[in-house]
Order: structure tokens, then sequence, then C-alpha cells
């Protein structure tokens, strides 16, 4: 069974940033908007550009790769409810809930050595606390995104330095189990997936994933 993870974060926080210390071939992108990554040599990075739910979950079900990033998998949402705009009734928020829900269980589908990081919007809440960003309710009332996933790191920019919380305050979505990873730590998903390989007793990315995948399109 593979691991979902939650990398939230407002515009702007570090969420794709967070991906430039992976080796090209190492992770597979999935980068919905089609946006370059902003960092140096993010353009040598094998990526599926603007795939759809399908393309994702068979790429997960595929599990070529032992690292997979959803980047940024709230426009998974948002492009298909543009897409269904014109639509009436309220089972299109059910069918698009569903869609998203389909995607999680196919992230936690993979092989125990996977983890999937879904790098994601966050929004405040009615009560001023962070929440998932989605659309309707029904994610947020009858799944909860955050639930299904072990680790919920929130970016942050604390004095103008991009950094990763994965403790909990209160007002926050972050968390990780006991001794896994630091309260704060530097912008760095890398850093964070080699922390949690050896937490939890998972297989390291390593040099034989860079040489199998390096030419491999997800």
């Amino acid at each position: 069974m593979g691991v979902a993870i939650l990398v939230l974060g407002k515009s702007g926080s570090g969420k794709s940033t967070s991906l430039r210390n992976f080796k090209p071939g190492e992770i597979g992108i999935m980068n919905v908007l089609g946006k370059p990554l902003p960092f140096k040599g993010g353009a040598k990075f094998p990526q599926a550009v603007r795939p759809s739910y399908g393309a994702i979950i068979g790429a997960l079900r595929k599990n070529s790769l032992r690292a997979y990033a959803v980047d940024d998998s709230t426009y998974l949402m948002q492009n298909e409810n543009f897409a269904r705009v014109r639509e009436n009734g309220y089972g299109k928020f059910s069918e698009m809930a569903l869609h998203f829900q389909e995607l999680i269980n196919a992230a936690l589908a993979t092989d125990e050595d996977t983890i999937v990081y879904f790098l994601h919007h966050v929004e405040e809440g009615a009560d001023g606390t962070e929440k998932v960003k989605t659309i309707g309710k029904m994610l947020d009332e009858k799944y909860c995104i955050e639930g299904a996933c072990p680790v919920v790191i929130d970016c942050v920019v604390i004095d103008g330095e991009h950094m990763f919380i994965t403790k909990n305050d209160g007002t926050n979505l972050a968390k990780a189990p006991m001794g896994s990873l630091p309260d704060k730590m530097g912008n760095d998903l890398k850093e964070v997936d080699t922390m949690l390989r050896d937490y939890w007793g998972m297989r390291p990315l390593g040099n034989d994933d860079v040489k199998e995948n390096a030419n491999e399109t997800h």
C-alpha cells in the first residue's frame, strides 16, 4: 500500500520549488497546468503535461516509479468545474468529488515503496482555520482529504525564507508521525522523501531509478 502526502500552501509559498532537489527520473511529475517548473533545470524533469484524472490514475497503476508529484492537484478540480460550468444540478459536484477520491485511492493502491505527493492550495475556513481548497462540500464533509494522508506539510514564508511546517498549531492542517520529521524544516521535498522512507523502512530512491526511468514518459 502506497502513501499519499499533502503539500499545502498558497500561491508562491514554494510548493513546486520544493521539488528542485530530486534528480530527473526519480519522480514522476504530473504538471496539471503545464507551467514551467520554477527552478533551474526544471525542464529536464520528465513530466506529464496537462494530464487528465485518467492519465494520472493510469500512471499510478503502472507504478514504474517510487515517487510521484501531482502539481497542482487543486486544478484538477478547478479545470473540471469550469469545463462543466453549463451543467445544472448538484450531481456534477458529486461526480467531481468522486473523481478526486478515486485519485487518492489510486495513490494508496500503489506498492509499499511508493509515495505520491499532492501539491495543493489552501484557503481560510469560516472559523479562520486552514482548509484544503476543494469544489463543493462533499470532499470536506464526507471524505476529508487530509485524513487520508499520514503527513500534511504546510508551505510557509518566515522572515523571507520558504519553510515547511509539519506540526499542527490549532489553525493549520500540518501533521507528521512522531519522530518522522522536524516540526519546522527547509523547503526541500527530496529531504522529506529521504527521511520518511527511512522512518517507514521504504526502499530509498537511488541511481537505479534515474537510469531506468530518465527517458520514460509518464
